[in-house]
C-alpha cells in the first residue's frame, strides 16, 4: 500500500512544483541533480511534491515538501517503472489543475509539461556481457525505455538537457524542435569538491592506506556493462604495467555485474597489485582529492558528473571527446580529450604523457577548476526555473 509523508497544508495559490524521478539523493548524476532542484525549490519556500523511490531526510525536513514513496519492485527500475509512471501521472493529474508545474525525467513518466533529460537512450544501446538473463533483461528494458522516452519527449512542452551533446541527440534522433530544448549544465557543491593542499592529500592517503608518493589514477563508474569503457582502461593498464618505469596504480570505484569478472582477470594477469577495486564508496570527494588523475574513456556520456567533480578537485581528467562534459574543456585542455574511446594505444600514450608531466597538467586545469566551482547547484536550479517562467 502506498503511503504519503505530509508536512504541510498548502495554499493552492502558491507556486507549486511536482518532481517525478527515481531517487532524490546525493549519489549518482541525475539523482544528485534532482535532489539539488528539489532542495532549491524548498529553500525558495515553494510547494514541492516529490514522487520517487528514495528521498533524503534533508528534503523531508522541509515543511513545504511532500513525498510520495513508490516501492522499488525487486530493486529493479524495469519492474518498478510502470508504477512510477502511473503514480507520477496520478499526482500530476490532480496537482496540475491548480497550476503546478510538473517536471519528469526522460521517459520515466508520460506527462506533457517539463522534461529534464539526463540520458538519451536513443543515443546509445548498452552491450551487456554478463549472463543470458541480464542480456535478455537489457534487451527488453532498452526497447521499453526507447518507446517511453520517444513518447514523453514528443509530448513535452519544454525540455531541459544537461549538454549540447544531449540536445543534438534529441534533435537528430527524435526530430525534437530545437526551440523546445534548453541546455542547463549541472552545478557543483564547492564546499565538497575543491582542490586540496599537499598536506591534506598526504593525510587522506594515509587514512586510505595509500602510498604518499605513488601516483594514483581513478576510474569511477558502473561495471554492469561496457558503457563507461573500463575494458579499455584495463587493456591500457595491462600494456602500461609491462614497463618497469610505469609506477602508477589504478583505483576503481563502482559496482555491477562485471565486477567479479574484472577482479578475476586482474588476478589472472597478475595486475591485482596495480589495480585496486574499491566497490561502491560514499567518500568519493576524499578519493578524488587523494588521487592524481581521472580516466574516463566512456562510450556514451550525456554529461559526466564524475569528470566534472574531478575537475573541481583540481584533477586532470582524461575523458572521451564525445562526452557532454568535454564541451566545458577550453582549447588548452584538448590533450585530455580522448578522440577514439576504442583506441587502447592512444589511451596508453595519453596516460604516459600525463605521468611524465603531472604537475604541468595539474596547473593547466586550475582555470577550469575555478570556473566550474563558481557555478553551484543553486545556480543550475535557478536557470531551470527561469526557463519555466
Amino acid at each position: 500500500m502506498l503511503r504519503s509523508i505530509h508536512h504541510h497544508n498548502f495554499n493552492a495559490m502558491e507556486t507549486a512544483y511536482l518532481l517525478v524521478t527515481g531517487d532524490f539523493v546525493k549519489t549518482g548524476g541525475m539523482d544528485r541533480a534532482n535532489f539539488a532542484l528539489a532542495d532549491y525549490l524548498a529553500k525558495q519556500e515553494k510547494k514541492v511534491t516529490l514522487v520517487g523511490y528514495r528521498v533524503t531526510n534533508e528534503l523531508l525536513a522541509y515543511s513545504n515538501v511532500k513525498f510520495h514513496p513508490i516501492p522499488k519492485l525487486a530493486n529493479s527500475y524495469l519492474f518498478s517503472g510502470p508504477l512510477l509512471n502511473y503514480m507520477g501521472r496520478f499526482y500530476a493529474d490532480r496537482l496540475a489543475i491548480d497550476g503546478t508545474r510538473v517536471i519528469v525525467n526522460g521517459g520515466n513518466c508520460q506527462w506533457g509539461d517539463v522534461n529534464w533529460v539526463h540520458y538519451a537512450h536513443v543515443a546509445y544501446r548498452p552491450k551487456i556481457q554478463a549472463g543470458l538473463w541480464r542480456r535478455w533483461k537489457n534487451l527488453v528494458s532498452d526497447s521499453l525505455f526507447l518507446k517511453a522516452e520517444r513518447e514523453a519527449l514528443q509530448s513535452a512542452k519544454l525540455i531541459i538537457v544537461n549538454s549540447d551533446r544531449t540536445q543534438r541527440d534529441l534533435i537528430e534522433n527524435l526530430a525534437i524542435p530545437r526551440e523546445k530544448i534548453h541546455r542547463v549544465y549541472y552545478g557543483i557543491d564547492p564546499q565538497v569538491f575543491y582542490p586540496t593542499t599537499k598536506e591534506e592529500r598526504d593525510t587522506l592517503r594515509r587514512q586510505l592506506g595509500w602510498s604518499v608518493n605513488k601516483k594514483i589514477v581513478l576510474f569511477i563508474g558502473a561495471l554492469g556493462d561496457r558503457r563507461k569503457g573500463f575494458d579499455i582502461v584495463f587493456a591500457a593498464w595491462q600494456k602500461l604495467s609491462t614497463s618497469v618505469e610505469w609506477d602508477v596504480d589504478l583505483v576503481v570505484i563502482g559496482v555491477g555485474a562485471e565486477l567479479t569478472k574484472w577482479e578475476h582477470d586482474a588476478s589472472i594477469k597478475r595486475l591485482n597489485s596495480r589495480i585496486h577495486f574499491l566497490g561502491f564508496r560514499t567518500d568519493v570527494p576524499d578519493l578524488l582529492r587523494a588521487a592524481d588523475c581521472l580516466v574516463a574513456p566512456t562510450r556514451y556520456e550525456a554529461y559526466g558528473l564524475g569528470v566534472h567533480e574531478a575537475l573541481c578537485c583540481g584533477l586532470p581528467a582524461l575523458v572521451s571527446i564525445t562526452a557532454g562534459v568535454a564541451e566545458r574543456y577550453p582549447p588548452e585542455l584538448q590533450e585530455l580529450l580522448i578522440p577514439d574511446y576504442e583506441d587502447v594505444e592512444d589511451l596508453v600514450r595519453r596516460l604516459q604523457k600525463w605521468e611524465q608531466a603531472t604537475e604541468y597538467y595539474r596547473q593547466l586545469v586550475i582555470p577550469l577548476t575555478n570556473q566550474l566551482r563558481k557555478y553551484t547547484w543553486d545556480d543550475m536550479s535557478k536557470n531551470i526555473i527561469e526557463h519555466l517562467n
